[in-house]
């Protein structure tokens, strides 16, 4: 498999995200167009499979009030990466960013959504390192 960059994680990203591995707050607003919605978390965490670094969380605000969560990463650069946050498309703010520790071991949620966005990638980027 040759080498692959951030564009080549991009697309097979793109080309794997649906409705499936979307969370299940987010599939009531999940459609094609904006496959990115509802797969931040399980984003964030193969990308720290793919270059370490930290995972980032912050609070998503719209009109005033708080509507969940969303994930990002923190390379071990310093640089971060939001392969997601298109996603918002309303106005939606974060705030209160925080790094936070990968807990060890399977996720208690949405582990076998996570399994299955890693399955599909394989196809158009190789194998993957094994889950930290």
């Amino acid at each position: 498999m040759p080498p692959w960059n951030l564009l080549d994680l991009d697309g097979a990203l793109r080309a794997c995200w649906a409705a499936d591995t979307c969370s299940p707050d987010d599939l009531p607003d999940w459609q094609p167009d904006n496959p990115a919605r509802g797969h931040c978390d399980i984003t964030a965490l193969v990308v720290n499979d793919l270059f370490g670094g930290e995972l980032v969380v912050g609070e998503v605000h719209l009109d005033g009030s708080q509507h969940g969560y969303h994930w990002w990463n923190r390379l071990p650069s310093g640089v971060e990466l939001d392969l997601t946050r298109e996603q918002f498309r309303h106005g939606q703010t974060i705030t209160a960013a925080r790094a936070v520790e990968r807990p060890p071991g399977p996720l208690p949620h949405r582990w076998d959504e996570y399994l299955l966005l890693r399955e599909r990638l394989v196809p158009h980027l190789g194998p993957l390192p094994d889950p930290a």
